[in-house]
């Protein structure tokens, strides 16, 4: 009896460090996946919709010179009407001749803020890898892929390296990976704990969520599709603040360059918003 416990024990332990080196395996390879992802994202142009309590804009996102600039091409859905376009024609002709020629401490100024930005974000998704310990629930079928299901609890003894990550130490979720590239095909959270944001008067309270949704873009980058958050807060401890976004990215393509941003040109908005439903 004692052979057989000792051998059930070395079995049980032999499956439950396979377990572990396979799930460290996908959160390594899926980061990897993400760092080329986040790499090649300037690279493309994109439409993005933003759904509000009071309707939709959607914008067409393009690289001008060194950062993003959004031109508003379609309100609830529907083209804007002759004289919005001409206006928003304007204001991009208006944002191509100023980039051309704006003075090279401006310029510098302008791509070291949206650089910073694209940080600040990569560095979240940085953190989600960091501050949860994942268990593999198995593989699942979502969107016709095949996947890694894994589920995330906070890690005992995750220091959040800012104060945007705070929020994570409240939060658990689901991470969905493609089983043959390891790209994230989607990844939801949500608070349980209120936690409290520290160098700013504001708690986090349940109630808070977010999800995020990628789909390939080209051969070997996926990028968002769709991404909603829900948010919880008190601000000063105080006051009640709830917030919703609904982001949905769509039409990515390769970037037109600079030669031909030059000449004023974007994509027409004269078939309104065509992205998904």
């Amino acid at each position: 009896m004692k052979f057989i416990r000792a051998f059930a024990f070395v079995v049980l332990w032999s499956i439950s460090v396979s377990g572990e080196d396979q799930v460290a395996t996908i959160i390594q390879r899926s980061v990897e996946a993400n760092n080329r992802d986040w790499n090649a994202a300037p690279q493309f142009d994109y439409y993005e919709r933003d759904q509000r309590p009071d309707g939709s804009k959607t914008f067409a996102v393009t690289m001008l010179y060194g950062s993003r600039y959004e031109r508003l091409i379609a309100l609830n859905g529907n083209p804007l009407g002759a004289e919005k376009e001409a206006e928003e024609q304007k204001k991009f002709e208006k944002a191509v001749s100023e980039r051309r020629s704006e003075p090279p401490e401006k310029r510098a100024a302008r791509i070291a803020k949206y650089e910073a930005e694209r940080k600040r974000d990569h560095n979240m998704l940085d953190q989600i890898t960091a501050a949860f310990d994942f268990k593999l629930l198995g593989e699942q079928k979502l969107r016709g892929r095949r996947t890694y299901a894994l589920r995330a609890t906070p890690r005992k003894g995750y220091q959040p390296p800012n104060r945007d990550s705070q929020v994570l130490t409240g939060m658990e979720g689901r991470l969905w990976v493609d089983h043959d590239t390891f790209q994230w095909v989607k990844v939801e959270a949500h608070v349980t704990r209120p936690v409290r944001i520290q160098g700013f008067l504001a708690e986090v309270e349940p109630g808070t969520q977010f999800e995020l949704e990628k789909m390939p873009v080209s051969a070997d980058i996926w990028l968002a599709t769709h991404f909603t958050m829900k948010s919880n807060a008190k601000v000063i401890l105080f006051f009640r603040h709830r917030s919703q976004e609904d982001n949905t990215f769509f039409n990515y393509h390769k970037g037109a360059g600079a030669s031909q941003e030059a000449q004023a040109t974007s994509p027409s908005s004269k078939n309104g918003d065509n992205g998904p439903k």
